[in-house]
């Protein structure tokens, strides 16, 4: 039975990377001075060996985890999501080039890091990642999926992408039964005459429209696609055939992401009307999370106003 009772994303994370180390004695962690941030420094105090902090040099992180790869460690790079994208031309080169076996999980991904502002806020880099050959590209929902998620992302063979952010955390799959697989998407709630798709924390905007739509009359589905990458076809051929509209949302901009990547399923499948929610700019500095996701219209009412543009 899941707890889903962590306090949030990157505390599910630090506390389940500790259990995958004291089952997994080749797990080895790698960070750039982020450690307590990333809550990596829980896999510190338990086996301080087996833990690696570079400094802030991010393209000596990834080269030094592809060495560990290369010499058949399992290392697992913890870092903000933002700063590994420093090292993008590392990662392509010494790890999705040579297909090498290490792990980028990344925190404070979208608008997470919200105190910090827009040269903090990671809005492209799911675009980015998800061009490299070799590589797959993970987005868990919540706290929940975490726990579910980093076993099997930590058994995969390859280099994978891991998107998760900070605190902000809503109950999304907390107590539903289902076994995390790469590669395929999970239903949240069925619905015949619109699908919403997307990733992430947004996936809670996503299930609160569509229970306003419910009270209009028009049932909708929620599908979440954790696994960007590869994607999963089936399903979202399925439901653009079952409901003819689309209306994808995600922490991300709609330039190469989430959104981006189900159209291309879409537009060879089964061509649908769809409508793409997420950034079309860069952050800035707020309270919380919350509150950006509202300013910038990633939100259950903005869902709602996109939906109603596909019924009429």
């Amino acid at each position: 039975m899941l707890q889903g009772s962590f306090y949030s994303i990157r505390e599910a994370f630090g506390r389940t990377l500790v259990k995958l180390g004291e089952e997994d004695k080749d797990i080895v962690v790698i960070t750039a001075d982020v450690g307590d941030s990333t809550r990596a420094s829980y896999f510190r105090e338990k086996f301080p060996d087996r833990y690696f902090n570079v400094g802030i040099s991010e393209q000596d992180m990834v080269n030094f985890a592809a060495g560990l790869a290369a010499v058949g460690k399992k290392p697992v790079v913890a870092n903000f999501a933002m700063f590994t994208m420093r090292a993008w031309e590392q990662i392509r080169n010494t790890t999705g080039r040579m297909n090498l076996n290490v792990k980028f999980t990344v925190t404070h991904s979208g608008y997470s890091d919200s105190g910090d502002g827009s040269s903090h806020q990671a809005l492209e880099d799911i675009a980015l990642m998800r061009t490299i050959p070799n590589f797959k590209v993970v987005v868990p929902a919540d706290a929940a999926e975490v726990e579910r998620s980093l076993p099997v992302i930590i058994k995969e063979q390859g280099p994978i992408y891991y998107r998760m952010g900070r605190e902000y955390s809503p109950s999304i799959t907390t107590g539903m039964d289902y076994k995390f697989e790469i590669g395929k998407a999970y239903v949240l709630k069925d619905g015949d005459d619109l699908a919403i798709m997307g990733a992430g924390v947004v996936l809670w905007d996503a299930l609160k429209a569509a229970e306003e739509l419910e009270k209009m009359g028009i049932s909708t589905a929620v599908i979440n696609v954790p696994t960007i990458k590869p994607i999963d076809e089936n399903t979202i051929e399925y439901y653009a055939r079952k409901t003819g509209r689309i209306v994808t949302v995600e922490e991300h901009t709609i330039y190469g992401g989430v959104g981006s990547a189900i159209a291309e399923v879409v537009v060879q499948k089964y061509p649908v009307p769809m409508r793409f929610i997420g950034s079309t700019t860069f952050g800035r500095s707020a309270r919380s999370q919350r509150e950006l996701l509202d300013y910038y219209g990633i939100n259950a009412e903005n869902i709602i106003k996109k939906a109603l543009e596909l019924m009429k």
